[in-house]
């Protein structure tokens, strides 16, 4: 479980919310209202008074690399640090990376291509897969589908409902409405930076 005491990120008011193993919680606001910044902050992305705690350990109570190993963010326009994808690949479980891009429509070919090449649909695509090879408990996905066409968007979700329903737990910011009542279990609504509520949302 990933619980927040008293986070407060950018001008956004102290927050306090959790999210159970196999859960989705989806943040809401108008451009601007810190939706990123939140999901910056909990990933210690970010200085941020507050406290994070992933089943009752404290982030400050690790190195960082490893609360960012558990609790994983991926942003709304990755980087890349390599020229091609498959070097970001190196080490990862025997087949894993295979099946992660067979999940998002991907052949592996892609991964020998220079990544400037790629379709920005592509390199996000490439991107959460990049994400889950070391099957991180957390996920802190921002517009995770925002260049991509509806049918790779839906393959998308669909992996997202798969690493839930394996007992991760997910925080979305979306503005897509469809995707968020198809994800989530609860909504964090950020409706003006210096006022957020949380709201039970019908499960997927």
């Amino acid at each position: 479980m990933l619980r927040v005491e008293h986070l407060q990120a950018g001008t956004l008011p102290p927050l306090t919310f959790e999210v159970a193993a196999g859960e989705c919680l989806a943040i809401e606001g108008p451009s601007g209202a810190g939706k990123t910044l939140l999901l910056r902050a909990i990933a210690d992305l970010d200085p941020a008074p507050g406290q994070v705690f992933l089943n009752g350990a404290e982030r400050n109570e690790m190195p960082a690399p490893l609360w960012r190993r558990y609790v994983r963010y991926c942003a709304a326009e990755p980087a890349w640090w390599t020229d091609a994808p498959r070097e970001a690949f190196k080490g990862a479980a025997s087949g894993r990376a295979e099946r992660l891009l067979h999940a998002l429509g991907l052949d592996a070919a892609v991964l020998d291509r220079a990544v400037a090449a790629l379709s920005t649909g592509e390199r996000q695509r490439l991107a959460l897969a990049r994400a889950l090879l070391d099957e991180p408990l957390v996920l802190l996905l921002d517009e995770p589908t925002a260049a991509l066409d509806p049918q790779a968007a839906a393959l998308v979700e669909e992996l997202i409902k798969y690493q839930t329903l394996a007992g991760r737990s997910a925080i979305l910011v979306s503005h897509d409405r469809g995707q968020i009542e198809r994800l989530a279990h609860a909504r964090l609504l950020l409706s003006k930076p210096e006022t957020a509520s949380v709201a039970a949302a019908a499960a997927p």
